[in-house]
């Protein structure tokens, strides 16, 4: 027998041994099973606190056999930014601690701009005989149809980066994407005067299915509403991601209006970053999202004001650890784990870590 198995099984025969029970009672205490009355239990939970028991989980999992396989459904890197390789960082640190249990993490990769392929990777999901699924909501309607079919495979589910709020999950790991809105108008509250116009920017090709910007937006508004600021808020959305496009786009806005402040949605914005200075436009203030390499170079130069930034490394981590919690631990989950809201300058970037 190895070690690890002899150790834990020393532990259980001494709670066996205090409880005046079977080992095999003991086992169906640990392993949350029927058999055990109300009262033994009591008595075998309480030697288990006072003996400060931590159950081997390794050799527990090695003895099952059981393989656990956990399912990663989120947005390929585009052309237009590599914001979704942080969080895969985050996805495969957290599976190099845990693969030693039985855990197997398989990724599904999407084109957050086109809804058939995230319907054909969710089926393919579906089809894999999975226990869990970490989830990037980007498609509202497809995804909740997705996180219904998974509800009927008792499938678990985790959402990062964006949540579904009527849509029954494990739990949601991610900014509050409304505050991150109303503090982006809080901080450009201190760079407006009075009249000064402000211009939204989302760019994405599927902005109404991305929920996630629309609630950003909402936020913002809401900021400004609820302090009486009278400047004029402006919007344009660019379905079409390409740059020729943005510059298209943010060239007509700006021909009709002499704009103060840009605030855009997303991790684009260094995009709006690349027209500002194309143009030798430098009287514009300019807020988005995102640590990305691209960004920070405009915001070294200042053609990027502000970053806000929402951990995604930690968000990826965090999201399979939940799952590893709650199938290996049986402990319970915060349903909400809200990301801190950082706001990154040029005098702070180098010490930021996503």
């Amino acid at each position: 027998m190895k070690k690890t198995e002899e150790k834990a099984l020393v532990g259980v025969r001494e709670i066996a041994r205090k409880a005046n029970v079977s080992i095999a009672t003991v086992d169906r205490v640990l392993h949350n099973r029927t058999g055990v009355s109300a009262k033994t239990k009591e008595k075998i939970d309480a030697i288990i606190e006072e003996l400060n028991y931590k159950p081997n989980i390794l050799a527990r999992r090695l003895a099952s056999k059981q393989i656990l396989r956990f399912a990663v459904l989120i947005p390929s890197v585009s052309k237009e930014t590599d914001y979704w390789n942080a969080p895969l960082s985050g996805v495969l640190q957290a599976e190099s601690e845990i693969s030693s249990y039985g855990i197997q993490v398989e990724t599904f990769l999407f084109d957050q701009n086109d809804k058939k392929s995230f319907v054909k990777q969710s089926e393919a999901v579906l089809r894999g005989n999975f226990n869990g699924v970490l989830l990037a909501p980007m498609f509202i309607e497809e995804s909740s149809k997705f996180v219904d079919e998974c509800a009927l495979l008792n499938i678990q589910c985790v959402f990062i980066n964006s949540d579904i709020p009527d849509k029954n999950s494990l739990c949601y790991i991610g900014p509050s994407l409304y505050h991150s809105g109303y503090l982006t108008a809080h901080i450009s509250g201190y760079l407006l005067k009075e009249n000064d116009k402000v211009l939204i920017v989302n760019i994405s090709k599927e902005i109404d299915n991305h929920h996630h910007l629309l609630r950003k937006e909402e936020g913002f508004r809401k900021y400004f509403e609820d302090n009486h600021k009278v400047n004029e808020i402006l919007k344009v959305d660019i379905r079409d991601t390409a740059y020729d496009s943005v510059k298209k786009s943010l060239s007509a806005a700006l021909k009709d209006n002499t704009i103060n402040l840009i605030f855009v949605t997303n991790s684009r914005v260094s995009s709006v970053a690349h027209y500002l200075e194309e143009e030798g436009i430098e009287d514009v203030k300019l807020i988005g999202f995102d640590f990305l390499t691209e960004n920070i170079a405009y915001l070294k130069k200042q053609t990027i004001d502000f970053l806000i930034c929402q951990k995604p490394i930690e968000q990826g981590y965090r999201g399979i650890m939940a799952l590893y919690t709650h199938f290996v631990h049986a402990s319970p989950i915060d349903k909400v784990y809200h990301m801190p809201i950082d706001i990154i300058t040029k005098e702070n970037h180098q010490f930021y870590r996503n």
